[in-house]
């Protein structure tokens, strides 16, 4: 093959991992990912950051595909995430009983992009489809928090009801026990009333792409019964390949 084809070839390889992985990622990262050696990728990478499709965040080492790229690929993979993971919405709504939900991290913040409810009851939570919201207030969001590489400097801990995490040190500290647990929980953190658990979502390359949970009403749900959904929950994700 000659050397421009390998060039393209690898190029579009590195683009295209940058454009999948859905958040910043570094050059050694990319190295190790797709084993191509720190020479080539440099070279690479400022080809495709001279001709405009990537960027690298201010200050920083982080890289991101640009734009029109991202937003075009972001709608295609979220209609893409939405039904490969569909049935296991169902799946989760059934066995916990309550309503079930796909979120995103998005900007700092969770984007619910799917909500299954198959309970009977009459009384149904509101529909959150397309809302966004804190991420460290709510089970899914400190899911995604816990597992990801984000900067926790980025969150304006604003407070919404005395149980709202409001100091930096205490997140970091509920983070590292949702990674011992597997799963978060949100205890009356955002909306009085209304608790949450959350599982972290991960696609078949062990890339974090979201998370999923329930919530419902703190009358239905106390700490052990929370405990015990998060760990159904876990063992249900476990069970499902997400090729994403």
């Amino acid at each position: 093959m000659p050397t421009q084809i390998k060039s393209l070839s690898k190029g579009l390889k590195i683009y295209k991992y940058i454009v999948d992985y859905g958040k910043p990622i570094q050059a050694r990262t990319l190295c190790e990912k797709l084993q191509i050696d720190k020479s080539t990728m440099s070279r690479l990478l400022r080809t495709l950051e001279d001709e405009g499709f990537i960027s690298y965040l201010e200050n920083s080492r982080e890289i991101i595909a640009n734009d029109i790229a991202i937003k075009t690929n972001q709608a295609t993979r979220i209609e893409l995430l939405i039904q490969k993971t569909k049935i296991l919405l169902e799946e989760i709504s059934q066995k916990t009983d309550e309503t079930a939900y796909l979120g995103i991290f998005d900007e700092y913040k969770l984007l619910y992009l799917n909500q299954i409810d198959t309970t009977n009851r009459k009384l149904t939570t509101r529909s959150k489809i397309g809302v966004q919201t804190q991420l460290y207030t709510n089970a899914l969001g400190k899911s995604i928090l816990a597992f990801g590489n984000y900067n926790l400097e980025q969150l304006k801990l604003n407070q919404y009801t005395n149980n709202t995490i409001t100091d930096i040190k205490n997140l970091d500290t509920q983070l590292n026990l949702v990674r011992d647990k597997g799963f978060s929980i949100d205890n009356k953190e955002y909306q009085d009333g209304m608790c949450c658990v959350g599982v972290p979502l991960f696609n078949t390359d062990n890339i974090l792409i979201g998370a999923v949970g329930i919530s419902g009403s703190s009358t239905r749900l106390d700490s052990k019964k929370l405990d015990s959904i998060g760990k159904k929950i876990s063992n249900l994700v476990e069970t499902y390949k997400i090729i994403y």
